[in-house]
């Protein structure tokens, strides 16, 4: 089944990309070319650099933040409320729509 995503950059600027269910967030930013993800571990959740924050209606479909994100969060740039890692979000027809904003800037 194809996942629609939708991206918003610190701009404004708003990316639609469709993925596969099962593809993690972060696959299907990297692999669209979005901006703002920088990814650096990979998806290993050892970085904190694909960090988005999820528009807060969506909020409640996630699964709960994980010890190991929870960790990687701490040192993630300008944490939010609805901040986590793209790479611990796996896309699935519930999330058919997910809106994430991806911050200024990841390290």
């Amino acid at each position: 089944m194809t996942i629609q995503v939708v991206f918003i950059d610190s701009a404004g600027e708003r990316r639609e990309v469709s993925s596969s269910e099962g593809q993690s967030l972060m696959e299907a930013a990297t692999l669209a070319g979005v901006p703002g993800i920088d990814a650096d571990c990979g998806g290993a959740c050892a970085c904190a650099t694909c960090q988005v924050y999820v528009d807060p209606i969506w909020l409640p479909l996630l699964p709960p933040v994980g010890e190991g994100e929870s960790s990687m969060l701490e040192f993630a740039a300008n944490r939010q409320d609805g901040s986590r890692l793209a790479c611990q979000i796996r896309l699935a027809p519930n999330l058919d729509g997910l809106t994430v904003t991806t911050p200024e800037f990841q390290f």
